[in-house]
């Protein structure tokens, strides 16, 4: 697992709630079961977010919808490995912490809290290993886009590898815009 820490030129948006993150970077490749997705990391961006006020759920959710990811929702994520073939998703953690395993059941785990970002891209495998009582997130998807639901079962492909092949490059970081670390890593793959 590669871990860089940055220093992004971040503007005070959105009342001061982005900040510049240390950012955790992941290939995760094919694992029999679970395609994930070995052209472009899964990203992790520690304490991206301030997610503070009354309404942190909605500052997570203006944030990723200012920068075109959006069908958003506020929830947990479920307690069994899955996987989208059609989208890109983004978990922006507002409340508690979790622990969550990426890339199936030999992929790794991560443990994410409040403030916290997970980019993931289609077809990661992603679970709750468990969570606090108080954990709470927003999930998005970039460029709004619909998403299906997989369970890593043999008839699932190669109709899902097509469909993740076919999922387009984000125009935007889901916390930075346009200039944001995730064009940079996923153009590279790193």
């Amino acid at each position: 697992m590669t871990t860089t820490n940055i220093s992004i030129s971040v503007k005070k948006r959105f009342g001061g709630t982005v900040r510049s993150p240390e950012i955790i970077s992941r290939v995760l490749e094919d694992d029999g079961t679970f395609p994930n997705n070995p052209n472009l990391p899964l990203l992790v961006y520690k304490g991206a977010l301030n997610p503070d006020g009354t309404d942190p759920a909605s500052m997570v959710e203006n944030i990723f919808g200012t920068y075109q990811w959006t069908g958003s929702w506020r929830n947990g994520i479920y307690g069994f490995h899955h996987y989208h073939s059609t989208a890109h998703e983004v978990l922006g953690i507002y409340g508690g912490s979790v622990r969550t395993q990426l890339g199936g059941p030999g992929g790794i785990t991560v443990e994410a809290g409040k403030g916290d970002v997970i980019i993931i891209p289609a077809g990661v495998a992603h679970k709750n290993l468990g969570s606090s009582r108080d954990f709470r997130c927003v999930g998005a998807y970039a460029g709004g886009r619909s998403w299906d639901m997989n369970y890593g079962k043999p008839e699932e492909r190669p109709a899902a590898d097509h469909n993740i092949a076919q999922v387009p490059f984000p125009e935007m970081d889901p916390v930075y815009g346009p200039e944001g670390p995730l064009l940079r890593q996923w153009e590279s793959g790193e």
